[in-house]
């Protein structure tokens, strides 16, 4: 009689159980649906031209997008179905979003320009796109592109990159195809790490999701979801113990964009001397087709360094007080700290160690665009990464600027947007720390 009751008993929780993961199911179902239908409006509006800008249906995705979140914190396991699912839902926004015009100024018309000026001898480090003597280079797409007065700031890997597409085809559509690929690259990598790392294979969704990627990747196309894809194959050679992989590859991050140097504590002990050796040998490399007199140019870095400014209030403060450069490198520290700490913490590779140094110095940094963020959502997928997730979403209405000076008006954003960007970042992590707190207490 006993059996039988613990029997039923079993069988009351199995279905509730099944209940619960259904009724989840269902909720992602029709937040996935909410988020594709807001992507979608908000495509047949996104363009660098900035007319009727869509902030409110991208505000819409991003709040769907974090109510998504805490279904999958909730959640420990979900059906292999809501994942295609989910997939699928994410692969219609993103070919809606590829078929958005690019912008009037989109970064990715200097992409073009430099893959080009490769082709035909030229060094984009040098070269100044409004120098009347090049005049005759420029195609329909790139006479329009930003900051024309100003040679390349790149790094070699990311100019490399742009000589290999544009090799293809030269069009800012083949280069958001390329990165749409990156994106869909990353999703795989990260279901063998999710599987390898025993968390559920769900949280690919926080990446997939994201409408950073809609926007910053396949709408406008930025260089940045290159390096996130070779770091994420980092990550993952790590994990397997591949460790020559795991060095060149982020060797190979840091020459697409220098952000994840702050990640270099990470590998202490975790990878050989020799692997060490081939990465840095690997990263100069890259620098020889540049070489200028035997000198590695820096393009415009140092200017963007002293004179660009974009949603950045701790750069902002301190600058009344020391030199641009001198806080960049405080910037670099900063991460470099973070990423010592969660390495002597722990022997354990963790996502939230790639995650948190990079979002600390990007916290620092003199220029934010919301595109800087996407080097952080194929590593946020935890309870302790959730105030990344919370910027990568309160960070959305920065995109009015663009709007804004369509209309004639200064470069500056409304007072409204950086407090309440940066407060949805603190305000989370407090409520983060509260709740790991309590459960020490209670435990």
């Amino acid at each position: 009689m006993a059996e039988a009751v613990a029997s039923g008993d079993a069988t009351v929780a199995q279905r509730r159980w099944r209940a619960v993961k259904l009724t989840a199911s269902h909720r992602l179902y029709g937040l996935g649906a909410v988020l594709l239908v807001a992507l979608i409006v908000c495509a047949r509006k996104f363009s660098g031209h900035g007319e009727a800008f869509p902030i409110l249906p991208l505000l819409v995705a991003g709040a769907a997008y974090l109510l998504a979140i805490r279904e999958l914190l909730r959640n420990p396991k979900l059906p292999k179905r809501v994942i295609v699912i989910g997939l699928v839902f994410a692969a219609l926004w993103q070919v809606a979003f590829l078929t958005v015009p690019t912008g009037s100024d989109d970064d990715i018309r200097r992409y073009v320009w430099d893959g080009r000026m490769q082709r035909l001898g030229y060094n984009p480090y040098i070269v100044v796109p409004a120098d009347p003597a090049f005049a005759a280079l420029h195609t329909s797409e790139t006479r329009a592109l930003n900051n024309p007065e100003l040679p390349s700031l790149y790094p070699p890997g990311a100019e490399l990159f742009f000589r290999a597409v544009t090799a293809i085809h030269e069009t800012t559509f083949a280069l958001r195809l390329a990165f749409a690929l990156c994106d869909v690259v990353i999703v795989f990598l990260m279901l063998d790490i999710l599987r390898r790392t025993g968390q559920g294979a769900h949280w690919v969704l926080a990446f997939a999701w994201n409408p950073l990627l809609a926007t910053g990747v396949v709408g406008s196309g930025h260089i940045d979801i290159l390096g996130a894809l070779l770091l994420v194959l980092s990550f993952a050679a790590l994990i397997r113990r591949w460790r020559t992989v795991a060095a060149v590859s982020f060797a190979l991050a840091v020459a697409v964009k220098f952000l994840p140097i702050v990640l270099l504590p990470l590998y202490w002990r975790r990878i050989r001397i020799r692997d060490a050796a081939l990465a840095a040998l690997v990263f100069v490399l890259l620098y020889v087709p540049f070489l200028d007199h035997e000198r590695i140019p820096m393009g415009s870095l140092g200017t963007y360094i002293r004179g660009f400014r974009f949603n950045a209030p701790v750069f902002a403060m301190l600058v009344r007080v020391a030199a641009p450069q001198l806080l960049t490198g405080f910037a670099v520290f900063v991460g470099l700290a973070v990423a010592a700490w969660f390495r002597w913490k722990s022997e354990t590779l963790s996502s939230e160690a790639f995650a948190w140094p990079m979002a600390a110095s990007l916290l620092c940094a003199p220029v934010v665009f919301p595109w800087y963020l996407l080097w952080l959502p194929p590593f946020a997928r935890s309870l302790a990464t959730l105030p990344l997730m919370v910027w990568t979403v309160s960070i959305l209405p920065t995109y009015i600027i663009w709007h804004l000076r369509m209309q004639g008006r200064p470069w500056t954003l409304p007072i409204w947007v950086v407090p309440v960007e940066y407060a949805a970042v603190a305000l989370t992590a407090v409520l983060v720390l509260l709740r790991r707190g309590l459960r020490k207490n209670w435990s």
